[in-house]
């Protein structure tokens, strides 16, 4: 157990150095969503035994819906004593908040709940044993912690144990970040407040290192104490390093009085706080936001309840992923015009049709992906041309984004069997990425470079333009559209007037 969470804490650390905890960035908001709303349900469920004074059975092998019908179908009955000081928690804790926010009342609402339950359990002896010589109580309480800190210690560890535990120290790392960094995307949202996702990692690798040597199994963020935390007016990263102190002080002085909690005090403050943290008015924005987005939160919940909470997030992830890529696949084809006016726009169904030149706007993501929506659209516009006997064809490229290689052989084999086709193609608006891939690719030893019009952020004139004018150009005097012949024996005289894009 040292050396599993000293490795994880390691591992940890080394994401949170490379900057790794910046991919967590692109974890949907549905996701979190999703994920909160599966493990305060989770939460719930958990606890329902222990609100009930009933023994949880089961295993952790066995799901958590399982464990709860096994432990609510034993032949043992519910403990009305427990039902009391747990239902009496949560009458008391909803009270015990609205008066703090009516009379701003210092947030220690929750602690004051335990006290008010625990004490009159005590008192009424309901906390004490039930006889001479017996240790049996009326409810369930919690086990006495031992009023002492855990010291320092470095056991024997044998190094073929890293080979054994290098898979799951991973698993458990990455896993344990993921849950750690959903919870504080969550909180952030609430309070508004910038997330460092590496300095997390940072914090919570380097939390699992120290505590490696004053034997402590790996940790990760909790949903329950993050909720007790947050609901209780924390405002800033201080007030973990305020519990901790607190918490130390409180186990040295007053350790041996948590034998006298009762477990059902604490489930019924836990099951509020785990149901507070259902923000029912973010479930309703997200799922009137997009259908993706609601399936995607649906999908995040339940499979936190079916699969499990630790695993919810990667299922999450790879949903979001699927829906994403057909979307970033899609590739945008508009056609172009030049008006009687000269300028170039989209067309539109009133423009007359012309034989000159064919002009089209293409915008997406060229990743490979895409691929096949690139190679649909380059064949559409070539043969679209060639139908109506045009043999020039300008392809504004401005709005293609991040090339790779799927998708430059693609744009390769498309450009030689239109050119071979006895089309002229004009690229305009290339972006310099995707000039840079045409340098590496050499399309220079069979595509003319007069032909390809690089996009310039700062030039007066633009790059499509520039092409159109090209276009016509190379047409001369064999241009037979009547659509657009004479203007441009017009704009031979006023050769600035022409062709502005709007």
């Amino acid at each position: 157990m040292f050396l599993l969470t000293a490795m994880i804490g390691v591992i940890q650390i080394v994401i949170a150095v490379l900057k790794l905890g910046d991919l967590t960035r692109y974890i949907s908001e549905s996701v979190v969503t999703g994920f909160m709303i599966g493990a305060s349900i989770l939460t719930i469920v958990g606890q329902i035994g222990n609100a009930l004074g009933l023994k949880n059975l089961g295993t952790g092998h066995q799901h958590v819906f399982y464990r709860l019908w096994l432990t609510l179908t034993q032949s043992a009955p519910i403990n009305p004593r427990a039902a009391l000081i747990s239902g009496g928690a949560i009458a008391l804790a909803v009270l015990a908040r609205r008066l703090v926010k009516r009379y701003r009342l210092p947030q220690i609402d929750m602690f004051t709940v335990l006290l008010l339950v625990a004490v009159p359990s005590y008192l009424v002896g309901w906390s004490r044993s039930t006889g001479v010589g017996m240790s049996k109580t009326a409810v369930s309480l919690i086990e006495a912690v031992p009023a002492s800190l855990p010291g320092f210690h470095v056991p024997d560890i044998r190094w073929s144990w890293f080979g054994h535990l290098s898979s799951s120290a991973l698993a458990i790392s990455i896993l344990g970040l993921m849950e750690a960094l959903a919870i504080s995307k969550a909180i952030a949202y609430k309070t508004r407040q910038k997330l460092d996702y590496n300095r997390q990692c940072l914090a919570e690798g380097v939390g699992n290192l120290v505590a490696a040597f004053f034997r402590c199994m790996p940790g990760s963020g909790s949903l329950s104490r993050t909720a007790i935390n947050y609901q209780a007016g924390a405002v800033s990263r201080a007030s973990g390093l305020f519990t901790a102190v607190f918490v130390a002080v409180m186990v040295l002085l007053l350790a041996p009085l948590t034998r006298y909690i009762p477990k059902a005090a604490l489930a019924g403050l836990l099951i509020l706080a785990a149901a507070r943290l259902i923000d029912i008015e973010r479930l309703r924005y997200v799922a009137r936001a997009a259908r993706r987005d609601a399936f995607l939160l649906i999908a995040t919940g339940v499979a936190a309840l079916v699969v499990g909470v630790e695993f919810a997030i990667l299922v999450g992830v790879a949903v979001s992923i699927v829906l994403f890529v057909p979307r970033a696949a899609r590739l945008r084809v508009t056609p172009l015009a030049v008006t009687d006016e000269g300028t170039v726009r989209e067309r539109m169904p009133i423009d007359p049709p012309c034989t000159a030149v064919a002009i089209y706007d293409l915008e997406g993501e060229l990743f490979f992906g895409a691929a096949p929506a690139l190679e649909a659209a380059l064949e559409e516009a070539a043969q679209h041309a060639v139908a109506n006997s045009t043999r020039h064809l300008v392809l504004r490229l401005k709005r293609l984004r991040n090339p790779d290689a799927v998708c430059m052989e693609k744009l390769d084999v498309v450009l030689r069997d239109v050119g071979g086709a006895g089309l002229v193609v004009i690229l305009a608006g290339v972006r310099a990425d995707l000039m840079a891939a045409i340098g590496r690719l050499q399309f220079s030893e069979w595509f003319p470079e007069d032909r390809i019009f690089i996009q310039e952020e700062d030039e007066a004139d633009s790059a499509t333009l520039k092409a159109v004018r090209k276009a016509y150009a190379l047409l001369g005097s064999d241009n037979e559209c009547p659509h657009c012949a004479s203007r441009i024996r017009v704009s031979e005289q006023q050769p600035h007037a022409a062709y502005y894009l709007v």
